[in-house]
């Protein structure tokens, strides 16, 4: 009755995240945060922040990702498949249905209006994510040269109009993280040898 319970939750938490966001991952993970590191505390916000960077690296939207990820903390297999579901079945309804009358749907006045005003909202809620996972980062010297080369490379290529995809940042980035481990662990080795 608990498992009942607890997917119960899982289902409609999740439901609830994919019915009233708008604008994808991103603009989700304030309110991902919000939802289950702040008021359910099934993660804690470093875990949390180490998930976001997984979803982003692995292939899938970054929500449904850390849907599954969530799920399969609470519970397992089934839990995975639970907050998923519960993540994409609003998305898929809606944007079925829209379909259906996408044309019909767009010349209504008053929802084009409406849709100018939530890509307005959709670019703060994905700044608003944005600025806080860079609070919540630890600053030390390494990250911040990341943080600053990747911040500086984006201005360049945009002003430059220079197509380089998002991927290449998560890949290069990725990999001087590893080169960086590499390099402590042949020094903490090294100076384990010496003495």
């Amino acid at each position: 009755m608990n498992k009942l319970k607890s997917l119960c939750l899982l289902f409609f938490s999740m439901l609830k995240i994919g019915l009233f966001t708008f604008g994808g991952g991103y603009a989700m993970i304030n309110l991902l945060e919000n939802e289950f590191a702040s008021k359910k505390k099934w993660l804690d916000h470093d875990e949390f922040m180490d998930l976001v960077a997984i979803a982003e690296s692995t292939p899938g939207p970054i929500a449904i990702n850390c849907a599954t990820y969530i799920g399969y903390k609470k519970e397992k297999i089934i839990g995975s498949i639970t907050a998923t579901l519960g993540m994409i079945i609003p998305s898929f309804l809606i944007i079925y249905l829209i379909s259906l009358f996408f044309n019909q749907f767009l010349a209504i006045t008053w929802v084009a209006s409406a849709f100018k005003g939530i890509q307005v909202c959709v670019v703060f809620l994905i700044l608003s994510a944005g600025l806080k996972m860079l609070k919540k980062i630890k600053k030390t010297p390494f990250t911040l040269s990341i943080f600053s080369l990747t911040f500086l490379c984006m201005i360049i290529f945009s002003l430059f109009a220079v197509s380089f995809s998002s991927v290449f940042y998560i890949l290069i980035s990725g990999s001087i993280g590893i080169l960086m481990y590499a390099i402590n662990c042949i020094k903490n080795n090294h100076n384990g040898v010496k003495k």
